[in-house]
């Protein structure tokens, strides 16, 4: 099994090397840079699912949001057990 995060593209660095197209992406306000060489169709504000720092498929903005929602909820101490 494999964990993509969505992240939404702020900039793309262009490379004339298609393999080494990279953008930076905020994940909810970590900001990172991560290839894009698979999803060449990317622009800027567009949201992306990233699995070890390479953009894998474009997602729709509530679908993103959804997911990053569910993964706040993780974060948040379960206090039903104490």
């Amino acid at each position: 099994m494999c964990l993509a995060i969505p992240g939404r593209l702020i900039e793309i660095q262009h490379n004339d090397e298609p393999y080494l197209r990279s953008a930076t992406v905020s994940f909810g306000g970590i900001i990172k840079q991560i290839n894009i060489s698979m999803v060449p169709e990317a622009r800027v504000h567009d949201y992306v699912l990233v699995h070890v720092g390479v953009a894998i498929s474009i997602i729709d903005e509530e679908a993103a949001e959804k997911t990053l929602r569910y993964l706040e909820e993780l974060e948040k101490p379960d206090h039903s057990k104490d």
